[in-house]
């Protein structure tokens, strides 16, 4: 089964949804039971319960995010999206503990049978705090 382009964006705009009411569940309803994600370290997971179990503790004790398209491109014929994002939250940085933080990145999405089955995440290594630049500490 593909996806039309306005079905792949009209999966996009209500996957934000969900996340904006940080309803893990219904996030991870969009995902296909072999999904592959690799955040911007390189870690990885395999399937959807694997990812389930992983994002969970990030839903619990990450609160207060929020995710902004800046723009998305879809290709229709290979089912692939390229989703450019800002995100918004409370900073975990040595020193600027809870002050509002600002990363940026890009989310390569691939569809299968109408789920998402590869979600690639790469970010800047820079953040942003009261409107200065700062180096990820990884």
């Amino acid at each position: 089964m593909k996806l039309s382009r306005n079905e792949i964006k009209t999966r996009l705009r209500e996957w934000n949804l969900a996340w904006e009411k940080y309803d893990l569940e219904k996030v991870m309803d969009f995902f296909h039971e072999d999904i592959f994600f690799e955040n911007w370290t390189g870690a990885y997971v395999k399937g959807k319960k694997n990812l389930r179990k992983v994002w969970a503790s990030w839903f619990e004790n990450h609160g207060n995010f929020r995710f902004f398209e800046e723009e998305t491109f879809v290709d229709e014929h290979v089912q692939k999206v390229l989703y450019r994002w800002v995100l918004e939250w409370p900073s975990m940085e040595s020193g600027f503990e809870d002050k509002p933080e600002i990363r940026k990145g890009v989310d390569v999405v691939h569809f299968k049978e109408g789920k998402i089955i590869t979600k690639l995440s790469y970010s800047k290594t820079t953040l942003e705090i009261d409107n200065k630049r700062y180096s990820l500490h990884l």
